[in-house]
């Protein structure tokens, strides 16, 4: 069974970039953005494209500290609507995808050192390899890029299962 609340996996993501996980408020990595998104203009380009089982609400935060702390923020809150629809890592791409193509230029990968990595880049890190980034780069639509995960998602989810205690699985 999921965690309905388990959005972290997907939006943990946002490290990998410029763009808040909502460090500095009440609900970090549920509310994310950035001082140069327009939340209204994010949930609308997400509405088509975003994984099912969560609804983004458009809202505008003020981190106390970590990015754009004391600065307004333009973005979104996650709500899980359907736990067992839910996916947060599709979910984590599909938003930085959109974020990418709403703010061209200010958009931006993180070039520091991550957990003590300078290289590869963090979000390599986080994805597992540069296929998610050089998509996204690509200006690929959030489907195609979804399509080069799907398959490791399913083998992932066959290893887990074997490794369930039965009443877990």
């Amino acid at each position: 069974m999921k965690d309905p609340d388990n959005i972290y996996p997907g939006q943990v993501l946002l490290e990998g970039t410029n763009l808040s996980e909502g460090r500095g408020t009440t609900r970090p990595f549920e509310i994310v953005g950035a001082t140069f998104l327009d939340g209204h203009a994010w949930a609308a380009a997400l509405a088509e494209t975003a994984p099912g089982g969560v609804r983004l609400r458009p809202i505008s935060f003020r981190p106390t500290f970590h990015k754009f702390a004391g600065r307004v923020c333009g973005g979104v809150q996650l709500h899980v609507t359907d736990a067992a629809a839910f996916h947060p890592y599709r979910t984590g791409v599909a938003l930085i995808a959109a974020a990418r193509k709403l703010s061209g230029d200010e958009f931006r990968w993180r070039s520091e050192p991550y957990e003590f990595v300078a290289d590869p880049p963090a979000i390599d890190l986080l994805t597992g390899s540069g296929e998610v980034r050089a998509a996204i780069e690509a200006g690929a639509s959030f489907r195609d890029i979804e399509a080069r995960f799907v398959p490791f998602e399913r083998e992932f989810a066959e290893l887990r299962r074997l490794a369930l205690i039965p009443e877990y699985s």
